[in-house]
């Protein structure tokens, strides 16, 4: 009996790396492509045969000498995600089922937690708070942006653990979470309560001198339907100028975000440029005319990363905007996320991206053509935006 539920655990595993290796792989969150893979796979894929081995070993002792109960779902899900994180990209993930379906939640629109933007400090191995959504139980409790969440219930997190803790802080509608947060050099700590948070992509409004402002959260759902609607909202106002805020904003679906550079870009003009891990590029094009043809100031930060920086390049390079605020992030790469047929996931890094006019992103980001600080008690960045357009 021993034997067998050893061989059977064995192929488990075994079937689970070879899903891995051999899948056609595709990218996620930050910036990203999204696709579905319901293929099978057999063993005759691939030839594993010193891991076959080394985990038939490893099963093996386990069951002979190991005093704890053994869990084989855990141990399969703890040798997928060890054998990516093995690769040292902080950006390959593999995700587990329920994490995949927490995924697509939130790209649908909603979830419960406590309605924060957090993303990966690389440079610092730490996981820091973009920003928190308006009205929730984060902004409730004055969470800011650039604070770095350093346990979730007393438990430490690092940048490398970011999917762990974004999990942890998820919960059921009602509950607690604490979060001990570094602002500066102080540590604070907060105690959450929990609720289902409804996202929005979008927000719009018009300011004085018939000046239209938009400001893209994330580009995650059908943000560009959205934008369009929100845009046409405005023209009916009457505006004749936009500001396009991209403060904060970690990134989303690259798609979504060509397909708003779209909107104001003339046809057949270069809006981004890839290259995958063999040179080969692919350049993607304006496919129809602009809808948008106002003078345009985009807002940006040391947050906006990812498809913001693939946005605000698209209209700097085509000298459609002019940018103000800070140098972006720096994130100039694009991962694949695909849906595996199991229902887990595997996020990897596909390609590199550069601006139409070839300029390389990732850490170095885009430098503004203004550059201005925020300061604590006002707005000097959107004030200079207006500013700049009250003169076109």
């Amino acid at each position: 009996m021993e034997r067998n539920s050893a061989e059977r655990t064995y192929k488990i595993i075994m079937l689970m790396i070879i899903t891995i290796i051999v899948t056609s792989l595709v990218t996620a969150f930050a910036t990203y492509h999204y696709m579905t893979n319901n293929v099978k796979f057999s063993k005759k894929d691939t030839d594993l045969n010193g891991l076959e081995y080394t985990l038939s070993m490893f099963r093996k002792e386990l069951e002979e000498t190991y005093m704890g109960e053994i869990n084989d779902e855990e141990l399969i899900e703890g040798a997928m995600k060890g054998y990516i994180e093995a690769l040292g990209d902080p950006y390959t993930v593999y995700y587990t089922k329920e994490e995949m379906d927490e995924i697509m939640q939130e790209t649908d629109g909603s979830y419960v937690g406590i309605g924060v933007y957090i993303m990966q400090d690389v440079k610092n191995d730490a996981i820091s708070i973009v920003s928190p959504i308006a009205d929730s139980p984060a902004e409730e409790v004055g969470l800011l942006p650039g604070d770095i969440i350093k346990k979730v219930d007393g438990i430490s997190y690092s940048g490398s653990q970011m999917e762990e803790a974004s999990n942890k802080i998820k919960g059921e509608e009602g509950t607690k979470v604490t979060l001990e947060i570094l602002r500066g050099t102080e540590t604070k700590v907060f105690e959450i309560t929990r609720k289902k948070i409804v996202l929005e992509h979008i927000i719009a409004k018009k300011l004085e001198n018939n000046i239209g402002y938009i400001q893209i959260l994330d580009f995650e759902g059908e943000c560009a339907k959205e934008f369009q609607k929100k845009y046409e909202g405005l023209k009916k106002q009457g505006i004749t100028k936009l500001i396009v805020d991209l403060r904060n904003n970690g990134g989303g679906l690259v798609n979504e975000s060509i397909k708003i550079a779209d909107f104001f870009t003339k046809k057949d003009e270069t809006l981004l440029i890839t290259a995958d891990k063999n040179g080969k590029e692919e350049v993607t094009k304006a496919t129809s005319d602009p809808i948008i043809e106002l003078p345009v100031v985009l807002l940006v930060n040391e947050y906006s990363a990812s498809a913001s920086e693939i946005f605000a390049g698209a209209l700097k390079d085509n000298k459609i905007a002019t940018l103000v605020g800070e140098t972006t992030y720096g994130k100039g790469i694009i991962q694949t996320l695909q849906r595996l047929s199991d229902g887990s996931g595997l996020k990897i890094t596909t390609e590199k991206y550069y601006t139409p006019n070839r300029n390389e992103i990732h850490k170095i980001g885009i430098t503004p053509d203004i550059k201005v600080e925020l300061k604590e008690d006002e707005d000097t960045q959107l004030q200079k935006a207006i500013e700049v357009l009250k003169k076109k």
